[in-house]
């Protein structure tokens, strides 16, 4: 597979909120982008709050945009503050350095990126992960 699709885009979809059905957690948005950042899904669970879909997009915007996952951007985040957020101004504010946005591979050929937001950070990747890795694909965290 070279490219992502909307079938697998939709089995990552699902795998990640039944992820967060079984862990209970708090309503998730959940956004899927192909490698060259169009939105192939996203879905909102039933009482998420306001800018939920934005945090979710720009988590894996940021992971597509630096070309890591949003764990390592959150570490490069505090490490070189300065740099971050000069290339979020770049992004126009559409980059969201936090966990929860994750690298969809197939082996190495980048596919896309999840981004989830909603409940704790680390729950939220937990969620992207878990539903790129029912896809069969690998996850890339950072």
């Amino acid at each position: 597979m070279s490219e992502l699709t909307l079938d697998v885009a939709r089995k990552i979809l699902d795998a990640a909120l039944a992820k967060a059905v079984e862990k209970k957690l708090k309503p998730l948005v959940i956004t899927i982008l192909d490698a060259r950042g169009a939105v192939k899904v996203t879905a909102a669970q039933d009482g998420t709050s306001l800018l939920r879909a934005e945090i979710a997009h720009g988590k894996a915007y940021g992971a597509l945009a630096m070309g890591m996952g949003s764990r390592a951007l959150f570490q490069r985040a505090q490490e070189q503050a300065y740099f971050v957020s000069s290339v979020n101004v770049l992004a126009q504010g559409h980059l969201v350095p936090v966990p929860g946005g994750v690298l969809i591979q197939n082996g190495a050929t980048l596919l896309g990126a999840v981004g989830v937001s909603g409940d704790t950070s680390d729950n939220d990747e937990i969620c992207a992960i878990a539903g790129i890795e029912a896809a069969g694909l690998k996850a890339n965290p950072g």
